[in-house]
């Protein structure tokens, strides 16, 4: 399956999907330092982002939820892509000053945890395989 979404951040994120209908908040709702969600009763709580396509339908919280994006991504904790529903101001500075491919208008249902993803952001397309 491939989705046309809109280009957030340009460049190429290909890897295994970690899919979640809540929000996130960056900061204060992921560990930095290990890639892990710790926001308590988030139903990915306790599972690292690191290395994966990152699937949710938008961000939420304070601005520097977008710093600790950067700073994940100097911690080689980052997700490799993000593909969002809604994208909201926050994730989309985050993913550009991290450099991380990112696509918003997409209906997250159509994808599941564990699939394979790739995030094409200078095309805006998201490929489901």
């Amino acid at each position: 399956m491939k989705f046309e979404g809109r280009k957030i951040y340009k460049g190429i994120g290909e890897g295994e999907a970690i899919v979640t209908k809540d929000a996130i908040s960056f900061y204060g709702g992921v560990d930095p330092d290990t890639g892990k969600v710790v926001e308590v009763g988030h139903e990915l709580e306790g599972q690292s982002l690191r290395g994966k396509v990152l699937v949710f339908p938008t961000g939420k919280g304070s601005t520097v939820g977008s710093y600790t994006m950067y700073r994940m991504k100097k911690n080689n904790t980052a997700p490799v892509a993000i593909v969002n529903n809604q994208i909201d101001t926050i994730i989309a500075v985050g993913c550009i000053i991290s450099e991380i491919p990112c696509v918003d208008k997409i209906d997250i249902n159509n994808i599941k945890t564990g699939q394979k993803v790739i995030v094409d952001g200078s095309k805006g397309t998201v490929e489901v395989k």
